[in-house]
């Protein structure tokens, strides 16, 4: 007759596989890339150089760049990403134009909203309140993706205080989010893409936005990874991506009558071209440039040729 084994020996031994499948889960998540947020401080010593500046709006301490000196520009970036999208606008724009850039609450320098108002219609609003604190009564906006669906959101909001609209590869039609930023909607895993950030998925997605993938630099892919380590910028992330994107505004893109140009990458792999065809359709009078051999960020893959169908359109009357 068998001799029963102690409990005591399986108890341990089941404590032992549950230790090392622990030990394993920590191990590939620190594999994966465990990162704690960075402090605000240190990343503003290393990218908010001259000519940023900083001002109080909506209680945030908002990090911006005015430089130049005319007709004023605002220019909005997109999902995840900075300012530092837009500089080679502003060099090629500034001798004629008065060019504001921002970093959108969540975002960049900027951080999270204590508020939590990540909507397109909140942050449109955002955009007036900084805007009137900036003293611009009128101006051009221009939004690149997510800020490009800001823009035309402040469009139908604020009509008498835009000279022109400029929507490049704009977010304007519900789909699915890319890959990356899908985790963050994912519930659990969402929370846990919050302090699970390895750089090599932050440098696949930048590499995605480019039509050719070449052209981006090691320097720019540390430039997003650092600026979503901001603290809170994360955790803003999922607030924003597992939001309501649908507010049923854009039905009402016809009735937008500020004079429109949308330039769309050939090769835009996250938002698709015939989303630009469309846009151009619903806003009426809206001119359409289509961007051969670029992909979702234009302005920041080809600085000069994204910039000359725009600067065309703004001494235009």
């Amino acid at each position: 007759m068998a001799t029963p084994r102690p409990a005591r020996s399986g108890r341990l031994r089941t404590f032992g596989k549950w230790l090392l499948r622990i030990l394993l889960a920590i191990a590939v998540l620190l594999a994966l890339g465990v990162r704690r947020d960075r402090p605000a401080a240190e990343l503003e010593a290393r990218y908010a150089s001259p000519p940023s500046r900083f001002i109080a709006v909506d209680g945030m301490r908002v990090h911006y760049r005015d430089r130049g000196a005319g007709p004023a520009i605002v220019l909005l970036h997109g999902s995840s990403s900075s300012l530092f999208t837009w500089e080679g606008w502003a060099d090629a724009l500034s001798p004629e134009h008065r060019v504001v850039s921002l970093d959108l609450p969540g975002h960049g320098l900027t951080g999270p909203d204590p508020a939590g108002r990540y909507s397109l219609s909140d942050m449109a609003a955002f955009v007036d309140h900084f805007a009137s604190a900036l003293g611009l009564e009128h101006f051009s906006l221009a939004g690149n993706s997510m800020g490009g669906g800001v823009a035309w959101h402040y469009a139908l909001a604020h009509p008498e205080k835009l000279d022109r609209l400029i929507l490049v590869d704009a977010y304007a039609y519900p789909q699915p989010p890319p890959a990356m930023m899908k985790l963050f909607t994912v519930p659990v895993v969402g929370r846990l893409a919050t302090w699970i950030t390895p750089r090599f998925a932050v440098a696949r997605s930048v590499r995605d936005v480019y039509g050719d993938p070449s052209r981006v630099t090691d320097e720019g892919i540390d430039r997003y990874y650092e600026l979503l380590l901001r603290e809170g910028n994360r955790e803003a992330t999922r607030e924003r991506l597992s939001g309501r994107h649908d507010d049923g505004l854009t039905a009402r893109l016809g009735e937008i009558h500020v004079p429109t140009l949308i330039l769309w990458g050939s090769l835009d792999r996250w938002i698709l071209p015939p989303n630009g065809e469309r846009l151009a359709h619903d806003i009426p009078g809206a001119r359409l440039v289509t961007l051969d051999g670029l992909g979702h960020v234009p302005m920041e893959e080809d600085p000069a040729r994204s910039v000359a169908p725009v600067v065309a359109f703004l001494a235009a009357r």
